[in-house]
């Protein structure tokens, strides 16, 4: 596995980054222990970085994982969408506790789009860089699926890590391409931004390009690692190939391909309607102003995701 320095901070991390969101209720439901055993298994394989967020719920999966891992030295990434110095204040203390930890490795405001919100977030900023100076915390980020969040990162100071949405297609992006959203991660890159991408299947909505996806974001200079949600033991081991430069053999590639999957809708949705519209197979409909799948219509071409203003749409 190779590890390389998250930008100016004092981080070290793995090229993968597990993205803890999939194995927890809001998507995958795992027991914790179940759960827990994909984790450490990344864990045990090099993999020293996760990332979570208070709203995913996966800190009982995290913890109970670093204690079946054997490796101990794990830097986790969390983060709140808290607005004001006692919110963060108390996100923190409390992701800390539910840790079993006295300090971690990042946390960052989440999901910011615009500087307007970045603005709007400036007392819950000021708490993390004290929580920094006081221990509490290695480094500040920010986590943005907008172009302007990461261009705006550049000038300020506080700022160590940007969290940024990166996939071949632009899937998620919110106000610009796939072609604006690099060259703002370059430009924080050479402000020396630590950046570590995420959502590079889109969601996986691009499951059926896998490979090119990856090496998309594998071969982008500019990013030093990347977030994969990842709910097996078999989704572990290739991911770990994969980033590791080594061949997936056919057996494990076929066991990836059979694992059932379904298309998720996010909570968040506001049922507009427009994944309805462009669903050919008749799949999607509303009820109770909101998205609903019709499985035995559906045939996961993850298309619908395209036409989605909030990004709801996942294949897991």
């Amino acid at each position: 596995m190779e590890y390389i320095r998250l930008g100016k901070s004092k981080l070290v991390v793995s090229k993968l980054c597990f993205g803890g969101l999939t194995v927890g209720p809001l998507q995958a439901d795992l027991p914790v222990e179940e759960g827990a055993k994909v984790i450490a298994h990344a864990f045990n394989l090099g993999v020293n970085f996760i990332d979570t967020a208070k709203l995913y719920k996966t800190n009982p999966y995290i913890k109970r994982a670093m204690e079946l891992s054997c490796n101990k030295e794990i830097l986790i990434a969390s983060k709140s969408y808290d607005y004001t110095y006692e919110g963060m204040r108390d996100s923190l203390k409390e992701t800390l506790e539910e840790l079993g930890l006295k300090r971690m490795a990042l946390f960052m405001l989440h999901e910011q789009e615009s500087r307007l919100t970045l603005k709007g977030h400036e007392e819950a900023l000021r708490y993390l860089v004290e929580a920094k100076k006081c221990g509490l915390i290695d480094a500040v980020g920010v986590s943005t699926h907008a172009v302007e969040v990461v261009e705006a990162v550049c000038s300020m100071d506080e700022v160590d890590v940007v969290h940024p949405i990166v996939n071949i297609k632009g899937l998620g992006i919110i106000d610009g391409s796939i072609d604006e959203m690099l060259a703002a991660i370059e430009k924080a890159y050479k402000c020396g931004k630590g950046i570590y991408a995420m959502k590079p299947l889109g969601g996986g909505n691009l499951m059926a390009s896998a490979d090119e996806c990856f090496n998309f974001v594998l071969n982008n200079p500019y990013i030093h690692s990347i977030a994969v949600g990842m709910q097996t033991i078999d989704e572990v081991n290739a991911n770990v190939l994969r980033f590791e430069g080594k061949t997936i053999d056919e057996g494990l590639r076929e066991k990836l391909k059979n694992r059932t999957k379904h298309l998720h809708i996010d909570f968040w949705c506001e049922g507009c309607g427009s994944c309805v519209k462009a669903c050919k197979n008749k799949a999607l409909e509303i009820s109770d102003n909101k998205v609903i799948v019709n499985k035995e219509k559906c045939v996961l071409c993850g298309y619908c995701s395209a036409y989605c203003p909030n990004f709801c749409i996942k294949i897991v």
